[in-house]
């Protein structure tokens, strides 16, 4: 077995994330890292829109990221450190929009350890070098600069080690221009390491160290070391030189510290949030507060810091320090602190300079937030001194609110965390939608994702009667908005003018009395509609010329462009015009006759400094297309023949900028009657078809038209669905629209909609907006109570069942009581208003450990409604769901068994008990109805439907169960697996069990002796998170550490298993190894790694009547297929590829491809599609070169692995 890898969708969390000026100019870009992939976004200042400029895969896990700039430059470079132990300095060229690797130094082991520096990355402010730290030990200072020829060097690595050290924060300090200066938060643990009493552990210090570089001797000294709070766990460096007193905040558990080497320290308490179901008694203490993540900004006078703690509150920090007459700066002699809002908590916040705020949250979507205000003028909101709070405070408080200085501005889809998912097509789509679960707490969501781009609708109008075609046209050649939209009815047209309003026009020259076939802009400044019985040309003056159809013959379609028209009779005859130098429409001499009746034609652009198009494409009802000449030494000549299995109802040429290059390439996209879309390059020298492609779009002919997206020229395709084609990255792309049918379409541009589609839908008239390019698929979501655990399908009803459960949250009977309290409370004081926060906001309030909130969610997926919500209580919470039938005792029924604990404990693991709850589904899918509930000793991680019955997985046992009246009844046990199970296949009498920690177990059931026996098992270790069977002997499974293998039982042992109905040869075996009784190795026909963890894994078809392929999704978004090749020749050709790509595309992180996707097992069968896929972006002269070395053309290549994606996926 062999399989080619691709993903449908990159990773979508954020690790990192890092502000700078990228491309040289005055505009600010961030760089984001997505764990193996790093991309560069930029936000639009006017509409406040975050686009993606670029997206690379870097084949490694990206560790941390920081910008620098060199004295006197004007752009920032990038410095990435990865598990590669190379470190890499990166520079974004505008022009070619690609990263250059402009260093790469090798320091260390690939891979993560915890000696090898990469986990920590902090750039002197100033650009003169930069620090890279381990976890443990290392430390390595890199020293930039420029050479002769004003290009960056880099230095031999400098040492700062220490032994038995470990680093928990690393930051560059802004000192001016003095010796660079790094400080680190350390523990040394050498003498906790020798003690096994545990005294030294319990004395053992956390300290600030500075470690200078001396850029005259070049070496760091350790400068200066303090000692900081135990929970120091954060570093944030203040502005230094002129700008402020320099110096770092350590973020300590409660508290924030200003600390010099020069100066007296500052101390500030971090105020707790008072909620009414978290009562804070002073004395009694307070849940710590911690801080995550952190920005400075400089205003032009001053500066202030956002902090942010593990709740999610921003407080914003302002420092008073000292300037003596000598506008020297001295030490702080005050901390201000005030809370400024509430939003997500984030892993990365920057801000810009024309005040929005990117907040990459930890979970769930990410967020781009205008500043409104700076919190100055909030009076509801106390602020902070350090100088007015006592150094022995128990306690500063703050009352939270709603946003107030901030305001959101676009939001960026994150499934991170993607905890389980399902592949169905239960709206009988053209592909399959994806159901998953995603986020954390009270930001969790259910969504629907199908595949498709997000069309906004701008404005909708209704029209008098049903429209047969709709166009929109410049008044001028040089007019950067669109002035008229003409809609075309069966026998009128209507002209609307486009303004602030949109309004109908009567005195714009086009006859309104007929249908119109075609409307365009020529000249500089005139207007051209062609009608059924002639052509009106109209010029600016209103001066209106005319030419009619001969006599008993008709126009039958028309294309046009700004100096060309061509029209085709009834007469299957067609007839060329041109504009003179003068402005005026001269017919050519002589007509084409065509040997078929002219179903569709299509002028292409005229090329920037040429007078004319020299081609005209001409489809026939004899099913093919012509390319006929423009040009004047051969008019109306034949150049080119294409032959179709279909008449080609529709034709639009477009020049597509998709390779790279200032020059596009010319393509001729023909719509045929059959649904399909086929694409071939037009050579514009010679005329002739080359390199053709095929997709089928749907049941309906597609119609073409050229419209503009980010700039550039795209082709809208309207079949049973609208598809676009354009280029992203210098990638062409073919992606429906998540619309409903459109009958005809054009491009539309306005001030207020720019680059936007005007369509219609029936009698309506719409304009729609395509934002989101880089996304593949259009998410639906329904908002949940708790973090999902997993749900499951109920056929009879086309619903879904979710399981949600959070930990250190309160169940409703507790809340309740709280409340009660809290309301006592208030009405003996009478003081303040009770209000409870609200969770989307501000998180489920904390409880103790061993507390739990948990609900049962029924959801209708065709209307994306939660219709039923039952809360369990007393600290209940669910873990495992399943679908049953037990057609013995409730025939026709389909049962939801729900398996959890109460007073659950994650470790040790423990429980007080667990239980197996049954509900019934009403038959309109509406409500949950409980059965029946049945305790147990353990939490049943693990449900599956077997036979009539049920197969429990609790702990390390396996059991069979079936329904009574009033609980479950336990009809078999197996006491025979090693740790816990997580999940149960089956198939027949056979049972595929996965082990937490012990890989895949092959079990079988014996019923004449009601025993289930382990035969075969995994010699590897794997931790296991999710699998599904392929087939009766073969399983695919994904695992915590991001490896997705598939093993096979060898077809003798499986034979020989299934001959033995007694199993009494199976029984009296002896266990081997300590493993399974059988002696039998599974046969691991597959290894690959990804990289994330694996959180499901499926075997579906993505397309109608393509091929079933491998689907997995990935804790932090991912989804990828896995698809089976089907010939040995495309194997060999595959891997030639994936082998010449290696060495010509090297991952931009440094890491060595093949290392990497065998991080943890060697790859074995699976040639990488992501990177095979890079062909495509790689220079002109590089897939070239390639190509000889495959004895193929660019071209076909190209074609080849577009073709094989295609066919089964998207």
């Amino acid at each position: 077995m062999y399989l080619y890898h691709a993903s449908l969708q990159g990773p979508t969390g954020i690790s990192h994330a890092v502000l700078g000026n990228f491309s040289g100019t005055k505009t600010q870009e961030v760089f984001v890292a997505r764990n193996t992939s790093l991309e560069l976004l930029k936000v639009d200042p006017t509409s406040g829109r975050v686009s993606l400029l670029l997206a690379s895969d870097v084949f490694g896990v990206i560790r941390s990221l920081a910008a620098f700039r060199l004295t006197g430059a004007s752009k920032d470079y990038i410095i990435i450190s990865s598990d590669s132990g190379r470190i890499i300095i990166l520079e974004y060229i505008p022009a070619k929009n690609s990263l250059v690797k402009v260093h790469q130094e090798t320091y260390g082991k690939s891979g993560y350890r915890r000696t090898t520096p990469g986990q920590y990355l902090a750039a002197d402010p100033k650009g003169r070098a930069v620090c890279i730290g381990a976890i443990e030990k290392s430390k390595l200072v890199y020293i930039l600069n420029r050479n002769a020829s004003n290009q960056l060097t880099i230095s031999s690595p400098l040492e700062a080690h220490k032994a038995s050290t470990l680093c928990f924060s690393i930051v560059g300090v802004d000192v001016g221009y003095e010796n660079p200066v790094f400080a680190a938060l350390e523990v040394d643990f050498g003498e906790s390491d020798q003690d096994p009493t545990g005294e030294a552990f319990a004395a053992v210090e956390k300290v600030l160290t500075f470690y200078e570089l001396d850029l005259g001797l070049n070496h760091v000294v350790r400068k200066w070391s303090d000692a900081v709070d135990r929970t120091a766990n954060h570093l944030i460096a203040i502005p230094g030189g002129a700008d402020g007193p320099s110096g770092v905040l350590v973020c300590s558990e409660n508290y924030i510290t200003w600390k010099h080497p020069d100066h007296a320290e500052c101390r500030i308490m971090i105020p707790a949030r008072v909620d009414p179901l978290q009562p804070i008694v002073e004395g009694v203490g307070r849940m710590g507060v911690i801080v995550v993540s952190g920005v400075v900004h400089k205003l032009k006078k001053g500066f202030f810091v956002l902090i942010q703690t593990e709740e999610g509150d921003i407080f914003k920090i302002t420092l008073d320090f000292d300037v003596g007459a000598d506008k020297a700066i001295g030490g702080v002699t005050n901390i201000r602190l005030k809370y400024f809002d509430t939003i997500p908590v984030s892993s990365g916040m920057v801000l810009f300079k024309n005040g929005l705020l990117f907040v990459a949250s930890e979970f769930g979507n990410h967020y781009l937030y205008r500043v409104d205000s700076l919190g100055d003028d909030d009076d509801e909101q106390p602020e902070y001194e350090s100088s007015l709070i006592p150094a022995d405070a128990d306690l500063v408080v703050f009352r939270p609110r709603g946003l107030r200085n901030l305001t959101v501005v676009d939001e960026m889809d994150s499934m991170m965390p993607l905890i389980d998912a399902k592949v169905l097509n239960l709206r009988d789509e053209d592909t399959p939608q994806i159901f998953s679960l995603c986020g954390r707490g009270a930001r969790s969501s259910f969504r629907m994702l199908r595949h498709g781009l997000e069309a906004t609708e701008v404005a909708v109008s209704e029209l008098p009667g049903n429209p047969n075609a709709v166009w929109t046209v410049k008044l001028g050649a040089k007019d950067e908005f669109d002035s008229y939209i003409v809609v075309s009815f069966v026998n009128a047209t209507l002209v609307l003018s486009i303004g602030e309003t949109v309004e109908e026009r009567t005195d714009t020259g086009f006859l309104d009395s007929t249908p119109t076939l075609i409307v365009g802009q020529l000249g500089e400044d005139a207007l051209v509609q062609v009608y059924p019985l002639g052509i009106r040309h109209i010029r600016a003056d209103r001066r209106v010329s005319e030419w009619k159809a001969p006599s008993n013959k008709s126009i039958v379609r028309a294309a046009c462009n700004q100096k060309q028209v061509v029209i085709a009779l009834s007469s299957n005859e067609l007839v060329y015009f041109e504009l003179d130098g003068s402005g005026q429409l001269n017919e050519f001499q002589d007509r084409k006759e065509t040997a078929a009746p002219v179903l569709s034609l299509s002028i292409g652009p005229i090329p920037e400094g040429r007078q004319r198009s020299k081609y005209l494409a001409v489809g026939c009802a004899d099913n093919t297309v012509r390319i006929i000449s423009l040009d004047p030494d051969n008019c109306l000549g034949s150049l080119a023949v294409q032959a179709l299995s279909a008449a080609a109802e529709s034709l639009c040429i477009l020049e597509m900028f998709d390779t790279g290059a200032s020059v596009g390439t010319t393509y001729l996209n023909i719509g045929m009657a059959n649904g399909v879309l086929l694409r071939t390059t037009l050579d514009t020298i010679t005329g002739s078809l080359s390199d053709t492609r095929m997709r089928f779009l749907g049941p309906r002919a597609p119609k073409l038209f050229k419209i503009k997206i980010q700039g550039q020229p795209a082709l809208l395709a309207l079949s049973s669905r609208p598809w676009l084609n354009f280029t992203l990255q210098n990638r062409t792309k073919l992606i429906p629209l998540c619309y409903e049918m459109l009958e005809y379409g054009c491009s539309f541009n306005s001030d207020q909609c720019p680059e936007g589609i005007v369509a219609i839908a029936g009698n309506s008239l719409r304009i729609l907006l395509v934002e989101r390019l880089s996304n593949t698929f259009n998410q639906s979501i329904i908002p949940l109570k708790f973090t999902p655990r997993r749900f499951a399908h109920h056929p009879p009803t086309n619903t879904f069942v979710v399981i949600e459960s959070d930990h250190m949250t309160l169940c409703p009977s507790e809340k309740e009581k709280l409340l009660k309290e809290k309301m006592n409370e208030m009405d003996e004081s009478a003081d303040g208003v009770f209000q409870e926060l609200p969770p989307e906001q501000f998180g489920l309030p904390r409880a103790d450990v061993g507390k739990w909130g948990s609900c049962v969610r029924l959801i209708n997926p065709m209307s994306m409604e939660s219709t039923s919500v039952i809360d369990l209580d007393d600290n209940e919470a669910a873990f495992s769901i399943a679908m049953c039938t037990f057609p013995h005792t409730l025939p026709g029924e389909t049962i939801a068994v729900i398996g959890g604990g109460q007073n659950t404990k994650l470790i040790p693991r423990s429980c007080k008990k667990g239980f197996l709850r049954a509900f019934r589904i009403s038959d309109d899918g509406t409500t949950l109805e409980l059965m029946h509930a049945t305790p147990l000793e353990d939490i049943p991680n693990a449900l599956c439907a077997f036979q009539g019955r049920m197969l429990v997985g609790m702990g390390k046992v396996l059991r069979i169960y079936d329904i009574g009246k009033k609980k479950f009844l336990r009809k078999c046990e197996a006491k025979i697996f090693p740790n816990v199970i997580t999940s149960i296949q089956t198939q027949g009498n056979r049972i595929i069990v996965s082990d937490v920690q012990e890989a895949t177990h092959y079990a079988t059931f014996l019923p004449s002796e009601n025993r289930i026996i382990v035969f075969a098992d995994d010699t590897t270790s794997r931790w296991n998170t999710c699998s599904t069977m392929l087939d009766y002997d073969t399983v695919a499974s994904g695992d915590k550490f991001g490896n997705i293998s598939i093993a096979r039982l060898p077809s003798d042992a499986s034979m020989e298993v299934d001959e033995d109905p007694s199993g009494n040869k199976l029984a009296f075996e002896k266990g081997h190894l300590q493993g399974a009784a059988h002696k039998v190795k599974l046969q691991h026909l597959t290894e690959f790694h990804v990289g994330e963890t694996v959180t499901s894994i499926h075997k579906t078809s993505l397309v109608a009547g393509g091929r079933e392929v491998i689907l997995y999704t990935t804790f932090l978004g991912r989804v990828g297929i896995l698809i089976p090749f089907a010939s040995k020749e495309d194997v060999d050709f595959f891997q030639s590829l994936e082998m010449h790509l290696r060495s010509t595309a090297p991952p931009l992180c440094g890491r060595d491809h093949i290392s990497f996707r065998g991080s943890y097992f060697p790859v074995k069968n699976v040639i990488d599609g992501d990177l095979c896929e890079l062909f495509n972006v790689i220079p002109l002269e590089k897939r070239r070169a390639i190509a000889e070395d495959l004895d193929r053309s660019v071209g076909e290549l190209a074609k080849k692995l577009e073709d094989l994606r295609n066919r089964v996926a998207f």
